[in-house]
């Protein structure tokens, strides 16, 4: 996990060489990437898994807390999206597509755009705080956690396997943020918690192996453009997702063992959604290069939404005959 070595025309300090021609308010605008903030339906497990360890609800408390908490999230997001788009686009200058977002053309004034990125962060955090401490506590992580992934001298987003694993870590971050949008504390269970952080980091490394396939033919390019390119290669990427992959689902299967079993009967569709993943990654120019745009694939649409609606249906209906299957006292000698 050693970083690439420096150029230092390629630091992101090197920002201000970015001259803003015609800063726009638009070129603001877009690069708090609100078509983004589908991402952040990653909360919502955390809402439904709080509400099905409550004994009762307070609806209309609840609706309040849900919506502010959610405009809060997507506030927040927004402030490491800007952080990104102002840090990233030195980088950005070498990649086909990204080469067109707002910074690098000079659509953006690089001064207010670090004081819209504080500015994001203390509007989110304050409507958390609304909702409650924890609630604002966990989006000011979330917030750091940007910050660590994208600013030196830490800037994981640089280090091979680290760039995975911290910005994969923005997955069970928000699903402390849908929880506190229910409950003030406890915290669900670590196994949950660190199954769907792997979960977060298969998805990531495929996003990894998908961009070093499409920019394989540009070898200089592409380590320009992302330096753990220089630590990766197909059969690294690979065994990372492996890995990935079989941990969130090991612990996943402890978290069902032990808290509601009914969920193992949702695990042949997770599995399948985690192949069809898989099988995007290998596409030209794949989609899931794009996470935000993958509403567009409609095999992987359904089977998420029928995965979706087949566990949030396990977590309220008891299916007793599974401990017949089950046995939860069985122990080998």
């Amino acid at each position: 996990m050693t970083a690439a070595p420096r150029d230092p025309a390629l630091q992101p300090e090197a920002v201000a060489t970015v001259a803003p021609r015609r800063a726009t308010l638009r070129g603001h605008l877009r690069i708090m990437r609100v078509d983004h903030w589908f991402k952040n339906v990653f909360v919502l497990p955390g809402v439904v898994i709080a509400l099905a360890a409550q004994d009762s609800v307070d609806w209309g408390e609840f609706a309040w807390r849900l919506v502010v908490g959610m405009i809060a999230v997507c506030i927040v997001a927004s402030s490491n999206y800007v952080l990104n788009e102002v840090l990233d686009a030195p980088y950005d200058i070498e990649h086909p597509v990204k080469r067109n977002r707002p910074v690098p053309m000079g659509l953006v004034n690089v001064r207010l755009a670090y004081a819209q990125w504080i500015a994001l962060m203390l509007v989110g955090v304050g409507l958390g705080a609304v909702v409650s401490p924890w609630e604002a506590l966990t989006l000011f992580g979330l917030w750091v956690a940007g910050c660590v992934y994208n600013i030196p001298p830490l800037r994981t987003k640089d280090v091979a396997y680290l760039d995975v694993v911290t910005e994969a870590v923005n997955n069970p971050i928000r699903m402390l943020v849908g929880w506190f949008i229910v409950a003030a504390s406890p915290v669900p269970p670590l196994s949950l918690l660190v199954s769907y952080w792997m979960i977060g980091c298969y998805f990531m490394a495929l996003k990894r192996f998908a961009e070093y396939r499409d920019m394989a033919d540009a070898r200089a390019g592409h380590v320009r453009y992302r330096r753990s390119f220089a630590r990766y290669d197909d059969k690294r990427l690979l065994v990372s997702i492996v890995f990935y992959g079989s941990t969130a689902m090991l612990l996943f299967g402890a978290f069902t063992v032990r808290y509601r079993l009914e969920l193992i009967l949702a695990f042949p569709l997770i599995a399948l959604i985690m192949a069809m993943y898989l099988n995007l990654a290998f596409e030209p120019g794949s989609p899931v290069e794009h996470p935000e745009k993958l509403y567009r694939e409609r095999g992987l649409m359904v089977a998420v939404v029928a995965c979706s609606v087949l566990m949030l249906v396990l977590l309220f209906v008891d299916v007793p005959w599974l401990a017949d299957f089950f046995p939860r006292g069985f122990r080998l000698q």
